[in-house]
C-alpha cells in the first residue's frame, strides 16, 4: 500500500495565514493580486478616512464660518479651502471626508439587518420547506423584481418622508436598502440549506435525536455561510450607490444633519453649467473610488472562490518553479503543480495534487 507515513512532514498552514483575506491574497496572482491589492487598499483608505473624519476634516460637515468670517460660497480650491466651497458655502473637502463616516455607518447597518434577516429566513425556508418555503419564495421574487433604487425611494418615503436627521437618515436609507437586500441573502442560503440538509451528517445528527434548531444553527448554518463574504462586498458598494441614488434624488439626508454625496452631487448641478467643476468633481470621484475599491475586493474573492479557475496558481508557480520532492520513511512525497507552497495549501485538502510513490 501506498501511504504518507509521516503527515507532520507536510507543514500545515499558520493561523495567520488561514484567516479569510488572507488566505485569497496568498492564493491570487498576477493581476488577479494587483486587482485584489488595488481594491484592499482603496477601501481601507475609504474605512479609515471614516472612522477619523473628526480628525481629518478641517471643519465640519455644515461649518459655514470660522473666526474669519463667513467662507463664501462657490469659493475655488486654494488656501482655506483645498478643494473649494459649495453654492451653499460648504468646505467641499470637509464635506467630502465626513460622507464617508455616512455611507459607513450606513454599509454596516443595512448589511448586517439584511444579513441577520435574509440568513434567518433562508435557512427557515430551506430547512423546513412545505407552505413556508413557497410563500417566503414567492415574497422574495416579488420583491427581487421591482427595481432596487425605485424600491428604495418607496420605502424611504415610507419612513421618514423623504428626509431625516442623521439617525433617522441613516436608518431610513439603511432599512431602504436592507428591503432590497435581503431577497439576495435569503435565495443564497436557501439554496445551500436545501443542498445541506440532504448530506450523510445531517441525517446522522438527526437519526441520533438532535433537534431542528441545533441542527440548523450548528450544522446547517456553518456551512452555508462561506458565500456570504462575497454578497457582503458586492452588497456594500451597491449600498454605497443606492445611498448617493436617495440623496441625489431629494431623498436623502438634510446636509445640516450629516455630509452625503450624494446631496452634494444634486446642488452641484447648476454649478458644472456654470463652469464651476469643483463642487461635482470631489463626491463624485469619492463615489467612484470607493465603489470601484470595493468591487475589485468582491470580484477577487469571487474569482478565488471559484474552482475551475484555482488552476491559475497553479499555472504561474509550475512556471518559474521546479517541483521539490522529500523523501519520506516508506516512500518518496511528490509535491503536485503549486510546489511548496501547493503542499502548504493541500495540508487542508489532501486529495488535490498530492502522491505518494513506494
Amino acid at each position: 500500500m501506498t501511504a504518507v507515513q509521516n503527515p507532520s512532514a507536510v507543514r500545515k498552514p499558520g493561523l495567520w495565514t488561514r484567516l479569510p483575506v488572507v488566505h485569497q491574497l496568498r492564493q491570487s496572482v498576477g493581476l488577479q493580486r494587483g486587482m485584489l491589492v488595488a481594491g484592499l487598499v482603496i477601501t481601507a483608505l475609504f474605512v479609515l478616512t471614516a472612522i477619523f473624519a473628526p480628525f481629518l476634516a478641517p471643519y465640519g460637515y455644515s461649518q459655514l464660518r470660522d473666526a474669519d468670517g463667513a467662507f463664501g460660497a462657490q469659493q475655488p480650491p486654494g488656501g482655506a479651502h483645498l478643494l473649494g466651497t459649495t453654492v451653499g458655502g460648504y468646505d467641499v473637502l470637509s464635506r467630502v471626508i465626513w460622507g464617508a463616516q455616512t455611507a459607513l455607518f450606513v454599509i454596516i447597518v443595512a448589511v448586517i439587518l439584511s444579513i441577520f434577516a435574509g440568513v434567518l429566513l433562508g435557512l427557515l425556508s430551506g430547512y423546513f420547506g412545505g407552505w413556508l418555503d413557497r410563500i417566503l419564495v414567492v415574497v422574495s421574487d416579488a420583491v427581487y423584481a421591482f427595481p432596487s433604487l425605485l424600491l428604495a425611494i418607496v420605502m424611504s418615503i415610507v419612513i421618514s418622508g423623504g428626509k431625516s436627521n442623521l439617525i433617522g437618515g441613516i436608518l431610513a436609507a439603511a432599512i431602504s436598502i436592507t428591503v432590497v437586500f435581503i431577497p439576495q441573502y435569503f435565495r443564497v442560503i436557501r439554496a445551500e440549506t436545501v443542498r445541506i440538509k440532504a448530506e450523510a451528517y445531517v441525517e446522522s445528527a438527526r437519526v441520533l435525536g438532535a433537534s431542528n434548531s441545533r441542527i440548523m444553527f450548528r450544522h446547517v448554518l456553518r456551512n452555508a455561510t462561506r458565500t456570504l463574504p462575497l454578497i457582503f462586498t458586492l452588497n456594500s458598494s451597491e449600498a454605497i450607490l443606492t445611498l448617493a441614488g436617495l440623496g441625489f434624488l431629494g431623498f436623502g439626508i438634510e446636509p445640516t444633519a450629516a455630509s452625503e454625496w450624494g446631496y452634494d452631487l444634486n446642488k452641484a448641478l447648476s454649478d458644472v453649467t456654470s463652469g464651476i467643476w469643483w463642487t461635482a468633481l470631489f463626491p463624485g470621484l469619492a463615489i467612484v473610488l470607493v465603489v470601484l475599491g470595493i468591487t475589485l475586493v468582491g470580484e477577487s474573492l469571487n474569482d478565488l472562490a471559484d474552482p475551475r479557475l484555482r488552476g491559475r496558481r497553479a499555472v504561474a508557480q509550475t512556471a518559474g518553479v521546479v517541483a521539490e520532492t522529500s523523501v519520506v520513511p516508506g516512500g518518496v512525497l511528490t509535491a503536485g503543480p503549486g510546489g511548496l507552497d501547493g503542499l502548504e495549501d493541500q495540508a487542508t485538502h489532501p486529495s488535490d495534487g498530492l502522491e505518494t510513490r513506494s
